[in-house]
């Protein structure tokens, strides 16, 4: 047990006192109460959190500038290249280049894919098509994910509408998310508002943690029941991420290329994610 003059274990090199003493009194009433708790090692310190957030910013540039730039008759290819360029121009690594044979540096999932979605100079984006794009940026070892829908031209009502309770699913998760709160809750106020408006909730995928490691524990479930799972701890990062179907959550991943997700019926699927950091006061929403 660490005394209080001792430097802290999370690594800030600050006092134990002045650090994660109280952070640690807290946890073990909770243990006691038999809840589940994250180990010191999902704790991020202030060091962490500064290059997360470094990398956090290339990564939303590099989403805003896929947003000025998409249209009718772009490639996926154009897309992933702009991601490489700016990424590498910045300084940064995209971390889905070569991930576990990744061959890309982000994802273009498209219409009926649900994610992984691999760019390809033959696939070209026409007027009607709704657009995952998602990318992972690393700074000085640091990691920061987020993914955001494109609608292309004109499209349908249909269409429109799951873009956008996707995105009302993602943030009725993040407003879920407080600290010494549960996992639980994220997932349970997802699937509400999916369910609400006739969805279904992809439960193959989920969220998890992200920082110090593309991938993380814990896992970040979509569904849920309020006031159960892991404690939601100050210092946590991770991803909300919800993949949300037009019909079924049931899926297949393409024999070809390994990667690709599609929905099993052939409806359209939607996603958007966030990189969330847990502060003693609440949520910082680091990627976007």
């Amino acid at each position: 047990m660490l005394k209080k003059n001792s430097e802290c274990w999370c690594g800030s090199k600050k006092k134990y006192k002045h650090c994660h003493e109280q952070w640690d009194n807290t946890i073990s009433v909770l243990k006691l109460q038999g809840k589940i708790v994250p180990p010191h090692s999902l704790i991020k310190n202030e060091e962490d959190i500064k290059w997360i957030r470094k990398a956090a910013k290339i990564n939303n540039e590099i989403l805003d500038l896929v947003g000025k730039t998409i249209k009718e008759g772009m490639s996926t290819e154009q897309i992933d290249q702009l991601v490489y360029d700016y990424t590498v121009s910045h300084g940064a690594i995209p971390a889905c280049l070569g991930y576990e044979g990744y061959p890309k540096s982000c994802c273009t999932s498209l219409n009926d894919e649900v994610c992984h979605g691999i760019p390809d100079k033959n696939i070209i984006l026409q007027q009607g098509d709704i657009i995952n794009v998602d990318c992972t940026t690393i700074v000085h070892g640091h990691f920061a994910d987020a993914s955001r829908m494109y609608c292309i031209g004109e499209v349908s009502s249909e269409a429109k509408k799951l873009v956008d309770v996707t995105k009302e699913c993602l943030e009725a998760g993040i407003k879920a998310v407080r600290p010494w709160g549960y996992f639980g809750d994220i997932g349970a106020a997802i699937q509400e508002v999916a369910h609400k408006n006739g969805y279904s909730v992809v439960t193959d995928f989920c969220g998890h943690g992200v920082g110090n490691a593309f991938h993380e524990d814990p896992f970040v479930h979509h569904v849920g029941i309020r006031n159960t799972g892991m404690v939601i701890a100050p210092g946590m990062v991770f991803t909300i991420e919800p993949m949300i179907n037009e019909g079924k959550r049931d899926l297949f991943i393409d024999a070809d290329n390994g990667w690709t997700a599609y929905t099993e019926d052939g409806l359209l699927s939607a996603q958007w994610e966030n990189t969330i950091y847990v502060t003693e006061k609440g949520v910082e929403i680091l990627a976007y």
